[in-house]
């Protein structure tokens, strides 16, 4: 039984089987295979979708492994005229037999990648699947995010990540099928846009019809004929022009509206198969020096979530803890996260959307320059965006983090031509969100400027921020963290400002100051609380900020600078901690008269 609901919430059938659970596993650090009917010595169970670096995973293997490998016998639950095999993520370089037979190949540790197996299965319920994945521990010319090419984790980085780390399941889809459904809000028309792309063998006179609605009130149901297996439209929602009317349907952290979809596709009037699906209406852009969400300055208030767990490493223990990370952001007082060096499960995402919580997406970083670095990350960054797209979540796109993979972006032209490059491209990708080329400092083409700065002194930030003339003062006397924020030809052009990075207070009773990271520490509950309030307060009422991020969510590892512990059990009350994100004042109930 998996512990894991429908890993592609916008695209939803129920003719599924996940095949998570227990596989063969064995490593091969004298790459002795490159097939798998070559008698290979499967040494080990391992659970998956946990990573063998991990506890859950029933392994716990922190060591340096170039290459392992998975084999899973399993029968097949049903069979329709053909079968696809997924892989939520795999890490770093995947490759998938099924019967012996390969079907797929993928190479991005972040991003998911399908096979249809249809050819490859034989007469019979049971099946064998195979995969090996290559993940160079020391390769730093790969998206790697936070794991670590040191054998132990040092200063900011985390254990490694080999191999699945995410869902492996099947479905079973018609001979053509319904192949992907993109969503994109049109808020100023009240529309929303809709692509649909049918996959498999191609036909003549296919059809899909699209029913929305709010609640139980059908707001559309329209039927659109595929064009060379596409359909590209735009449904329109009947404006109620009132901002309370309007508001009902709108989609924010704090009405989290979602509309539900219905998706039939016909050919020439039969029913090939339908679908379900969810999109919501709202939109998100910059004006002047405001972020902006459904046509309103909205002021953000995000937290830096790694996204690890202290058992499973990035793979969340199960589809509930994605959803208390969600809830327990909230209940903190932020209106979103900023999802660090991490591409984030889609059920996060999911419910992130259900919930009503914003996500910046972050690509994780190499760390060397090269084009081949260069190569491999804009084709994983390609897929990400292409995955994610259609989730009203994510708000923010951030190709590049603390010019990591591009350390030179003040000498060298060609990392400055990268940065700008991921920018554009992902702006083509999609004009309707704000794009950070480099977040943190150094920053060029940019929708919105982001400042990492830790400086513990909460009197020092308030007078390095609240300036009359930033243009003079800011940018071009002032470097936080000892950077420059802005480089030489793209002066601030009156962008957001939002403090993306500060903070880090650490406090941990359980660990020694040498064994634990931060930017600078508390020792007791009451100065964390004193000393996080005063930081809160000073970055709230500093008008020159859009908003901010926090650093961080919670304990990961060594860094003890979470507002939780790791097991995400508070360090202060939460209500404390929710009334200083938002600086307002704590309401403390009167304890009940006796009787």
């Amino acid at each position: 039984m998996s512990d894991f609901e429908y890993p592609r919430p916008q695209l939803v059938r129920d003719n599924w089987q996940s095949l998570n659970g227990m596989w063969q596993f064995a490593y091969d650090d004298e790459r002795r295979y490159c097939r798998p009917d070559q008698n290979i010595e499967w040494t080990h169970e391992i659970r998956v979708p946990y990573a063998p670096e991990t506890k859950l995973s029933g392994i716990h293997d922190m060591g340096f492994h170039e290459v392992v490998w998975y084999r899973l016998e399993f029968d097949m639950d049903s069979r329709d005229e053909r079968t696809i095999l997924h892989f939520g993520a795999v890490d770093y370089e995947a490759k998938v037999w099924v019967n012996d037979r390969l079907v797929a190949q993928h190479q991005g540790g972040h991003t998911s990648f399908s096979a249809d197996i249809t050819d490859a299965l034989v007469e019979g319920k049971r099946q064998v699947i195979v995969l090996r994945a290559e993940d160079d521990p020391h390769d730093l010319a790969k998206p790697r995010g936070k794991q670590d090419w040191q054998l132990e984790p040092h200063s900011i980085w985390y254990p490694r990540t080999t191999g699945i780390w995410q869902t492996v399941w099947l479905e079973q889809v018609p001979a053509t099928y319904i192949r992907q459904v993109r969503w994109t809000p049109h808020f100023d028309g009240f529309e929303i846009g809709c692509e649909v792309r049918a996959g498999g063998d191609r036909r003549e006179k296919l059809t899909v019809e699209v029913k929305l609605w709010h609640g139980k009130n059908l707001l559309a149901d329209d039927e659109y004929k595929l064009m060379g297996q596409e359909a590209n439209r735009k449904i329109a929602i009947s404006d109620p022009g009132i901002d309370d009317s309007r508001n009902e349907l709108l989609w924010s952290p704090e009405r989290p509206t979602l509309l539900d979809v219905e998706l039939t596709l016909r050919c020439d009037g039969v029913v090939l198969e339908t679908v379900r699906s969810y999109t919501a209406l709202r939109s998100v852009a910059i004006n002047r020096d405001r972020f902006m969400m459904n046509g309103r300055p909205y002021p953000l208030r995000l937290v830096l979530d790694q996204g690890y767990w202290p058992d499973s490493g990035i793979t969340a223990p199960n589809d509930e803890a994605l959803k208390r990370d969600v809830e327990l952001a909230k209940l903190m007082g932020f209106n979103g996260v900023r999802k660090h060096q991490k591409i984030e499960d889609p059920r996060y995402l999911y419910w992130a959307d259900k919930l009503g919580l914003l996500v910046w997406e972050e690509m994780p970083s190499a760390y060397s320059f090269s084009p081949k670095s260069m190569t491999r990350l804009i084709k994983e960054w390609q897929e990400a965006i292409e995955r994610d797209y259609s989730h009203p979540c994510v708000i923010v796109w951030v190709p590049f983090n603390e010019s990591w993979g591009v350390p030179n972006l003040t000498s060298m032209q060609a990392h400055r031509n990268a940065v700008e490059a991921l920018y554009h491209m992902t702006r083509m990708m999609d004009s309707t969100r704000p794009v950070i080329g480099n977040d943190g400092w150094e920053a060029s083409a940019t929708d919105i400027l982001g400042i990492h700065d830790y400086d513990s002194d909460p009197q020092r930030l308030k007078a390095r921020y609240e300036v009359s003339d930033p243009a003079r003062t800011l940018f071009d006397q002032r470097r936080p963290g000892g950077r420059i924020l802005t480089l030489d030809g793209f002066p601030h052009r009156g962008q957001p400002i939002v403090l993306t990075e500060f903070g880090g207070i650490a406090f941990d009773t359980k660990a020694p100051e040498t064994d634990t990271w931060g930017y600078s520490r508390a020792n007791t509950a009451e100065a964390f609380y004193e000393h996080y309030t005063a930081l809160l307060k000073v970055v709230n009422e500093t008008q020159m900020f859009s908003g901010f991020c926090y650093t961080q969510f919670a304990d990961t590892y060594q860094e003890a600078n979470g507002l939780l512990n790791a097991d995400r059990t508070p360090k202060i009350p939460f209500e404390k901690i929710s009334a200083a994100t938002r600086s307002v004042q704590l309401v403390v109930q009167d304890p009940p008269e006796p009787n």
